[in-house]
């Protein structure tokens, strides 16, 4: 199959860049970086941007140099992926029907070149906070994304925007710093997994942090940091073996 990358968490947009542009085409560079590696497929693993809604027809404003990009990749026949985060939830068809890209809602195990990969974001793994929950469920459920799209994009995009800065605001107040394996949800997430159904990767964004843990003899856990501070990725290469790496 080729060399399959993994990279996350860009938040494209967001009101706290102090140069979306010259972000946007940071994150641009890291994907011509990928392309010339040997790329044959990439998963985008959440929060590429930091709110995305598609009305009917109506799509956010900017990021044309990164969905440009994205083009021009599904058109050389790379194939692309994207897992939705939790700032990225909306879409409706506009990454496949005009990109070309294949949409994952959820949580899934693939098995890439040999490798049984478990790929998802990685909000709302082993948390029992109701509120957080609560949260996530109402953003999930199809008649509140319908009686959002029924404001005005004006105010729905403006909205979306201040709570997408609020909510990283709050995000960045936390330690964006490895946790050890007993305090971080996402490592126990898959040891909680792997005991009972193994998988040889795990593979997730969300944390912002790099990391690459052995979990059990044969299992590892990877978190791919993001493409804000560290523009980081991981590749599966032919023969199964991961690495997570950094642009220079």
């Amino acid at each position: 199959m080729g060399k399959t990358y993994f990279i996350s968490d860009a938040h494209l947009g967001s009101k706290l860049m102090s140069n979306k542009r010259q972000h946007e085409q940071k994150v641009v560079e890291l994907l011509d970086h990928i392309q010339k590696e040997g790329a044959t497929s990439i998963y985008f693993m959440g929060d590429m941007f930091d709110f995305w809604f598609e009305y009917k027809h109506v799509v956010p404003k900017g990021h044309v140099r990164f969905l440009g990009k994205l083009a021009q990749l599904s058109d050389a026949g790379i194939e692309l992926h994207f897992f939705i985060g939790n700032h990225d939830i909306w879409t409706f068809g506009y990454l496949e029907e005009e990109i070309g890209m294949k949409v994952h809602r959820s949580h899934e195990t693939i098995v890439i070149n040999g490798k049984t990969c478990y790929l998802a974001h990685g909000d709302g793994l082993y948390t029992h906070e109701k509120k957080f929950g609560l949260l996530r469920a109402i953003f999930h459920n199809t008649l509140c994304q319908r009686l959002f799209a029924m404001l005005p994009s004006a105010w729905g995009m403006s909205f979306g925007l201040q709570w997408s800065a609020s909510n990283r605001k709050k995000e960045l107040k936390q330690e964006n710093e490895y946790q050890g394996e007993e305090n971080e949800t996402l490592v126990k997430f898959a040891k909680q997994h792997e005991s009972h159904t193994h998988a040889d990767y795990y593979i997730f964004g969300h944390r912002h942090i790099m990391l690459d843990l052995m979990i059990a003899k044969e299992s590892r856990i990877i978190i791919l940091g993001d493409c804000i501070q560290h523009f980081s990725y991981a590749y599966l290469d032919e023969e199964g073996a991961l690495t997570l790496n950094t642009l220079e």
